[in-house]
């Protein structure tokens, strides 16, 4: 993480709603949360400021949830942070900034859902409303969405770094659910659209649920197993199932293969995050490790099924 130089704070963003839309300068306004890429402060009841602060490749992700978002959510059953208003790059903030909707709600990693059941089908409608064919000019994934074998470096370098740590238990576990996703046959349908970035920090929660869906940043276009990894991150122990059997159209073999191995690269970076947040290191969100191990441990489960 590369943190700005500039301070962000209340009266900064109040200067920037009065510079480029005035209307809402005057509504209360206070942080939110501070995520990997953007800030993200709650403008009165119903709408947030989102303010790249730690990563150069903020800037290009608000734009595209500006440019995209709008045309995906009124098609999706679970609310999400609609762009409202862009404001650009100025001699007070020399980055963009987006204006969004306000989603209520627990971050999972914070409120995990309890309701297994409900929560399976909940996910699964979400999925089946977003895996829609994209058009020509959608994005491509960041290191995400096309052939899992593809990332075997990066598998070996998180796994072996996690192992050193003492964070896994069973390595050679681990690396066969990876080996078997891997070696699934590739994803031969159209490029659908992709949340991309499903982990527990990224989805909302209320009694036992889902009830929001966050941080559009990584969406593309590409392999839908990269999201129906969510099934073993998201969910309480025995609830993949009926996900699977819920959402739409039902994924074949190979599609739930290199799903668990794209679940598999998303436990070991948040693991790693966790690890990170439990002893104090830059970055780290000590929230992010326990629902990762649980993955992991559905995972190595699930490899015979």
């Amino acid at each position: 993480m590369t943190a700005t130089e500039m301070d962000i704070t209340e009266d900064l963003i109040r200067d920037l709603l009065r510079d480029q839309h005035p209307d809402l300068a005057d509504r209360p306004l206070k942080l939110g949360a501070r995520g990997w890429d953007n800030q993200v402060w709650r403008l009165g009841d119903d709408l947030a400021v989102r303010l790249p602060w730690a990563t150069q490749s903020a800037d290009a992700l608000l734009r595209k949830e500006h440019a995209w978002l709008p045309t995906l959510a009124p098609h999706l059953p679970l609310r999400i942070p609609v762009p409202q208003r862009l404001g650009e790059p100025s001699e007070r903030f020399p980055r963009p900034w987006l204006v969004t909707t306000w989603v209520p709600g627990e971050p999972a990693d914070h409120a995990p859902a309890t309701r297994a059941a409900e929560a399976a089908v909940t996910l699964a409608g979400f999925l089946t409303a977003l895996h829609r064919p994209a058009p020509d000019g959608a994005p491509a994934g960041r290191h995400r969405g096309g052939p899992l074998a593809d990332t075997a470096e990066h598998f070996t370098r998180e796994l072996a770094s996690a192992t050193e740590l003492g964070l896994i238990r069973d390595p050679d576990a681990v690396r066969a659910v990876w080996e078997d996703a891997a070696a699934a046959p590739d994803w031969a349908g159209p490029r659908l659209w992709l949340h991309g970035d499903l982990h527990p920090a990224n989805i909302l929660t209320t009694n036992g649920t889902f009830c929001g869906v966050i941080d559009f940043g990584d969406l593309f276009a590409g392999d839908p197993a990269c999201d129906l990894a969510a099934a073993w991150i998201l969910l309480p122990d025995g609830a993949a199932d009926l996900f699977h059997e819920t959402y739409r159209p039902s994924p074949d073999t190979a599609t739930l293969r290199r799903a668990r191995g794209w679940a598999v690269l998303r436990a070991l970076t948040c693991i790693h995050i966790g690890d990170a947040g439990v002893h104090g290191r830059p970055g780290g969100k000590p929230t992010w490790g326990p629902p990762a191990h649980a993955a992991l441990r559905r995972l190595t489960a699930s490899i015979h099924q």
